[in-house]
């Protein structure tokens, strides 16, 4: 799948599709979704219960979103995506290109949540603290390779892995590839769909791997994590969407062994 979305994804499409506060009509309400999201991640790390030296995303897309609540605590942080176009646009906001994304709503929204941070003070945090942005394929046994990374205290990855396999066997070998970037005692947090067989970003329409809790949950188990929390944000209007099929999004804290 990632020579489709090499070719065919586009950053700016997919930021103004999917991370926007706005509702559209006949699509997935990804206001509630972003919502859901960056709650979720402030509960997760805002109270500084999760701390560490390195934290490594895996598929941060063209995003900064999910590193928010985070990035306070972890001082070495990796980004890494299969698109070049999304590294290209991780890196214009890291040095503030102009014409770069603007997460000025997503950072006030989190400190509106926290009440302890401004977004100037965050987004001075994230591009001093985010040291490599990497190429990665998360099909490869070493997803970096040929760059190796130390084992993080922290790994979290978002709408990523559903999208980049092909089917569950594909799955499970790419979430043990993931889960071996994480020192043990590590928290692996991970954010997605369940349920879901496809997405589309514009007029571009992605097949993905059709998850449930259960299978998450037990492949996880199989590869020495223990599911700390599992929580769900049930689809409103899933007859009308025609953008994606979705039944619910997740976040999930789990615990390396």
């Amino acid at each position: 799948m990632g020579e489709s979305h090499q070719a065919k994804f586009d950053p700016k499409t997919y930021f103004n599709y999917c991370y926007q506060f706005a509702a559209v009509p006949g699509q997935k309400d990804n206001s509630r979704f972003v919502c859901f999201v960056l709650s979720q991640l402030s509960k997760t790390f805002s109270t500084g219960k999760y701390r560490g030296q390195r934290l490594i995303e895996v598929g941060t897309g063209p995003t900064i979103h999910t590193l928010i609540s985070a990035c306070e605590y972890y001082d070495e942080i990796v980004v890494s995506d299969y698109v070049d176009s999304n590294r290209k646009e991780i890196e214009r906001w890291l040095k503030a290109e102009e014409g770069c994304f603007d997460w000025n709503a997503h950072l006030q929204y989190v400190c509106d949540l926290e009440k302890k941070r401004t977004p100037a003070i965050i987004t001075d945090i994230l591009r001093q603290r985010v040291k490599q942005v990497l190429k990665c394929n998360i099909c490869l046994e070493n997803p970096f390779h040929p760059v190796t990374v130390p084992p993080a205290d922290c790994v979290i990855s978002s709408l990523c892995l559903e999208a980049a396999c092909k089917d569950r066997e594909s799955y499970r070998r790419s979430l043990s590839s993931m889960v071996d970037l994480l020192r043990s005692g590590g928290v692996l947090v991970l954010i997605g769909d369940l349920d879901e067989t496809y997405y589309t970003v514009g007029e571009q329409r992605f097949d993905c791997v059709n998850l449930s809790e259960e299978f998450i949950t037990e492949t996880l188990s199989k590869l020495g994590l223990s599911v700390e929390e599992f929580t769900l944000q049930q689809a409103e209007d899933r007859d009308s969407n025609h953008k994606c099929d979705y039944a619910a999004s997740y976040h999930l804290i789990a615990i390396k062994h």
